[in-house]
């Protein structure tokens, strides 16, 4: 499935040869950090330079940005590997990026789900859905969040599986040769001390440069740390510990300070082009406001953290009108995706053979894989309350971290692409479902049968819808009716 993602993300990677949507800032500013390791001022016409394929315009003043840098190193390497002067260079750290992330959640799924051909669903989903393909498409920031966010959610699910092993192990320690625990056995009562977690720790690393990527991975960070803390809870309960609700403290403690240190020391780091710099836009702060800020920290790092303040203010007042902003409320039916790109032409006009023409790169996921995704975690919801399947509370954990804090700022300007960052966890949710209709091992031949032909089914309208979407995924050229036979509803356009 990650070689069918791959090349719907790389052919015609290129296209539109221009700067779309918020590329204008962030490939300019992984441009910068090319050249300097920090970002940097722009004229107010650097777009058409920039294109024309000559970045040298670039001025010599530092810029304020509000997004922290690992997204645009991850553009950067594209342009260092195949150039600053064509969009396939700047687009190539994002194509490369979302196809690992399709690889990684097949092989997330096919574990959480003991089974490879849900796997191979879960990878076929994301591949062919239209909402990663453009991210993976578009050098905007969202599809790396996404990258760090799996990778970091696959690292603690083999933490959990690892975790489990140790304790199995050191309990088995504490019996005698019959197998009886010993009086009194401090194993027994409380549970070991699980100290060495490489996965966890590999874990925070991933959600340090999720939030080096964007801040709202921050959520993730909380999620999943209490989630990875619960999993452990329910692994000494199970194993027979009798206080097993001390595991709160013997493995609370422990996963913040593995988790969080890990990701503060990860995040730090990737400021490391801005904190080297003497130029970087407030970087001198802490010599020019001696008396300012926390006295305590190192002045480089007091500076950044005025950084961050000035940043979090930004952030928490942006509220501007802007024509495809979309309220979190439409998220999961896609009420209001957002259009990257769209170019009219007419007859004879770059490749136009009608009347009138499209050419559109649009934000909208396939109509099958969501809706049916949003219906799907009303069961999963049903299975992890009534059931304790710790799998649905894994998935909705995703979920959650992702989606549910954007309620939290109802003024603020929000748009419906900001939701790549959990759909995998969406694409998890339908799966589970399908898992459901594939039925179980023991069910009657019959019963697999009808399931198998349900969920191939399904499979095959997903397809079917992914191709009749693909050319307003892509910037294809089309005719404008053919445009608008593919706005289903008037809030798409």
């Amino acid at each position: 499935m990650a070689v069918l993602g791959g090349v719907l993300r790389f052919t015609r990677l290129g296209e539109p040869g221009s700067l779309i949507f918020d590329e204008t800032y962030y490939v300019k500013d992984a441009y910068s950090l090319l050249q300097s390791g920090y970002e940097r001022a722009w004229p107010e016409d650097a777009n058409e330079s920039f294109t024309a394929g000559q970045p040298q315009v670039l001025l010599n003043e530092p810029e304020y940005v509000v997004h922290p840098p690992v997204g645009k190193w991850m553009i950067a390497l594209g342009m260092a590997l195949f150039g600053s002067d064509n969009s396939f260079g700047w687009r190539f750290g994002a194509a490369l990026t979302g196809t690992v992330t399709i690889l990684l959640l097949g092989l997330i799924a096919a574990r959480l789900f003991s089974s490879a051909p849900l796997g191979g669903l879960a990878g076929l989903f994301l591949a062919v859905d239209g909402h990663h393909l453009v991210h993976s498409r578009t050098s905007l920031l969202d599809v790396f969040l996404t990258f760090w966010i799996v990778a970091a959610f696959g690292a603690l699910l083999l933490d959990r599986r690892d975790g489990r092993l140790r304790l199995a192990r050191a309990l088995a320690r504490a019996t005698d040769s019959g197998g009886r625990i010993s009086a009194g056995s401090g194993p027994l009562v409380y549970g070991p001390w699980l100290l060495w977690r490489p996965w966890r720790l590999a874990a925070g690393v991933c959600l340090g440069l999720a939030v080096g990527t964007k801040w709202s991975a921050l959520a993730f960070v909380a999620v999943f740390g209490l989630m990875t803390v619960l999993w452990d809870v329910s692994a000494r309960r199970v194993a027979g510990v009798v206080q097993w609700e001390a595991a709160l403290l013997r493995d609370g403690i422990p996963a913040f300070l593995t988790l969080i240190p890990a990701a503060l020391i990860t995040y730090t780091a990737s400021w490391s082009g801005w904190l080297l710099s003497d130029d970087a836009y407030n970087r001198q702060w802490a010599a020019q406001n001696p008396e300012e800020g926390w006295s305590w920290l190192p002045a480089p790092l007091r500076s950044l953290a005025e950084y961050h303040r000035s940043a979090y203010a930004f952030h928490n007042g942006l509220s501007s009108e802007h024509s495809y902003s979309a309220s979190a409320w439409t998220w999961l039916f896609m009420g209001r995706p957002t259009s990257f790109f769209y170019e009219s032409a007419e007859n004879g006009e770059g490749g136009c053979a009608a009347d009138s023409c499209s050419t559109a790169i649009t934000s909208v996921g396939n109509p099958l894989i969501w809706w049916a995704a949003a219906l799907a975690l009303l069961v999963v919801l049903f299975y992890w309350a009534g059931r304790r399947d710790w799998r649905a509370g894994a998935v909705l954990s995703g979920v959650a971290a992702g989606y549910l804090p954007w309620f939290a700022y109802p003024e603020r300007t929000t748009f419906f692409f900001y939701s790549v960052s959990f759909e995998p966890f969406l694409v998890l949710a339908l799966v589970y479902v399908l898992g459901l209709v594939l039925g179980r091992p023991g069910d009657s031949p019959q019963r697999r049968r009808t399931g198998i032909v349900v969920v191939c089914c399904f499979a095959a309208g997903v397809l079917a819808l992914s191709a009749f979407f693909l050319p307003v995924w892509t910037a294809e050229t089309i005719p404008y009716s053919d445009w608008r036979l593919r706005m289903w509803m008037p809030s798409w356009i």
